[in-house]
């Protein structure tokens, strides 16, 4: 047999129109997981995990042959494509109706919240092999009736990590429940954390693994750089960070789609090419901004990690972490979208002065050094953006309509001699860095003088409440756990989650201030996994335990509460429903299944 690592996409068992749409985008060599997913899932029956970071060509391993395999002259919808997001969902269905182009009858229809359901339902309703849907969306569906999974055969779930992060594991259940036992389940993600892991248990059976080394191709390609300030002085970092390099055409990261807006609106303000795309956006707008960065009309795209999903651009100069995530993986995610395609990237991480040891932690991830650089000065600044300016006049090309109107501009500047109309002419673009930076202060902070202490015991972030839950890692409490419980108990999915210190018996969290009181009603006589949960408002220490020698009962919580597990006939838990699970249900019906599959 053939090594697949020296096959063509010609090799690889694909039909001719699939080629031919392959050769029309310019493929010719198909990569690392596209070599040894394809072939496997054309040949195959076995469920499948694949492991590779973005940018790698998932779409196309497991759209291909999904393609190949459904039944053209069945309308029925064959396929379900679950991922994480509306702009993922949208560049996979795009993805996936190039690759089939040349294939008739087959039908690809996207799902997704945000965009009207009528005209989805409509599109259903004409019949579509192939369904591509984020799991709110499918869900209402699946409820009105609408789609009907009955028929499926394959199963998708794309950036399962990311799903599970955003509190999807509920959806997950439900929308699985609603497919037949007997199907294909391709599981593809970046990462393996715990929850990924629990998943494939429960709804995969004796899967294959597939795992391409490494991180995608353009990682080899990024520098890692850090800046240390204040967390006052971050966005004077970031606007000095975008004059020392004008050529910038980047992403910046920010936590919240609030910080998103309040980031992007401030670099517009202050004269900078920029925009943002979050969640209260309209799927026109976000098109539309979208549109222009691809087609660099826009320098600087400021987003949160949910809404840059699908987005896929080799030419990226530069991404800037605003804030750091809670997941080191999320920042291999991020750093992995420039340096493509042969180019040099680099990723930049504005840090404050409480974050040594989550820099370390990141490099102990990434197996390279992150390079400590000096947030440039007012002088260093105005040197670089006026030696580009001169760049920039030395190449322009002069027009030969500006002939005509040359003697009336030499009678305008004859005053001038040669100094005097450079330093005019100059300072007509570069005044305002001048002003701008003139006695500008110094924003560097010395690496050695960085502190961790205090870091878990911090003021929340502003526009967000810190909250305290009796819950952290001796209960195997996990981020993508605490915002599954903040969204389920807020009932609210769109909340904005801030940052999240989980703690050996207890963890913080912040959500924005406007949801306070839906957190604390949320969160009255809950449980999770049996503990009995509290929630309350998190102070500053200056502000606990007023009264002298006494502490506050948040305070002896936090000291000696190691989680009471409730008996079975006590306390008020919280029903999730009725009967066996779905992971029961699901492992019973299933037991001996797929025999064929040997």
């Amino acid at each position: 047999m053939q090594k697949i690592y020296d096959m063509t996409f010609s090799e690889i068992g694909l039909n001719k129109d699939l080629l031919k749409a392959i050769t029309d985008l310019g493929f010719d060599n198909p990569t690392p997981i596209q070599k040894e997913a394809i072939p496997f899932v054309l040949s195959e029956e076995t469920d499948l995990i694949a492991l590779a970071q973005t940018g790698t060509g998932k779409t196309a391993a497991f759209g291909l042959p999904v393609i190949q395999k459904i039944d053209k002259n069945k309308t029925q919808t064959q396929s379900i494509i679950l991922c994480p997001t509306r702009e993922l969902c949208l560049q996979i269905t795009k993805d996936l109706a190039t690759y089939s182009k040349y294939i008739k009858k087959l039908k690809v229809t996207a799902v997704y919240g945000g965009a009207n359901i009528q005209t989805q339902i409509r599109s259903l309703n004409s019949g579509s092999q192939i369904v591509v849907g984020t799991p709110g969306r499918v869900i209402d569906l699946i409820n009105r009736k609408k789609l009907k999974l009955k028929d499926v055969e394959f199963v998708v779930l794309d950036e399962a990590d990311e799903m599970l992060n955003m509190g999807f594991k509920d959806d997950l259940d439900t929308i699985l429940a609603e497919t037949p036992e007997e199907k294909q389940t391709l599981l593809f993600s970046a990462t393996m954390p715990k929850e990924v892991l629990k998943i494939t248990k429960d709804y995969m059976f004796t899967p294959h693994r597939i795992e391409v080394s490494g991180r995608n191709e353009g990682a080899k390609n990024v520098e890692h750089h850090y800046y240390v300030v204040n967390a006052r002085d971050r966005y004077k970092a970031l606007r000095r960070i975008c004059d020392v390099n004008p050529d910038v055409y980047g992403i910046v990261f920010c936590r919240t789609r609030r910080e998103t807006k309040d980031v992007s609106d401030k670099l517009m303000q202050d004269g900078y090419n920029a925009d943002a795309i979050h969640g209260d956006l309209s799927q026109a707008q976000r098109d539309h901004v979208m549109n222009r960065f691809r087609k660099r009309n826009l320098q600087i795209l400021v987003a949160t990690d949910v809404a840059a999903r699908g987005i896929d651009i080799n030419e990226l100069t530069h991404v800037i972490n605003y804030n750091l995530p809670d997941d080191n993986e999320v920042y291999v995610h991020r750093s992995g979208r420039t340096g493509r395609a042969g180019n040099k990237g680099i990723s930049i991480i504005i840090s404050h002065s409480r974050e040594k040891r989550k820099l370390q932690s990141i490099e102990k991830m990434i197996q390279r050094e992150l390079i400590l650089q000096k947030v440039p000065g007012g002088d260093e600044i105005c040197e670089i953006q006026l030696l580009t300016l001169i760049d920039k006049i030395v190449k322009t090309d002069v027009s030969p309509q500006i002939e005509k109107h040359l003697p009336i501009i030499e009678e305008k500047l004859s005053h001038f001699n040669k100094e005097d109309l450079v330093k005019h002419f100059v300072s007509t673009e570069f005044n305002r860095f001048l002003s701008f930076y003139k006695n500008a202060p110094d924003l560097n902070i010395s690496a050695s003088k960085r502190k961790d202490r205090g870091d878990k015991q911090r003021h929340a972030d502003e526009g967000f409440t810190r909250f305290f839950i009796n819950l952290g890692k001796t209960h195997k409490l996990e981020p993508q756990n605490l915002i599954g419980l903040v969204n389920e108990y807020t009932r609210n999915r769109n909340l904005q989650i801030g940052k999240i210190d989980i703690m050996k018996g207890f963890s913080f969290f912040e959500v924005e201030s406007t949801a306070e009181e839906d957190v604390l009603k949320g969160f009255a006589d809950s449980q999770w996994n049996g503990y009995q949960l509290t929630v309350e408002v998190s102070k500053p220490k200056n502000d606990r335990g007023k009264r002298r020698g006494k502490s506050t009962s948040s305070e002896r919580r936090r000291k000696g509460f190691s989680g009471n597990r409730r008996s079975e006939s006590g306390g008020n838990k919280r029903k999730s429903g009725s009967g066996k699970s779905f992971k029961s249900r699901f492992k019973d019906n299933n037991k001996g299944r797929r025999s064929r599959r040997k």
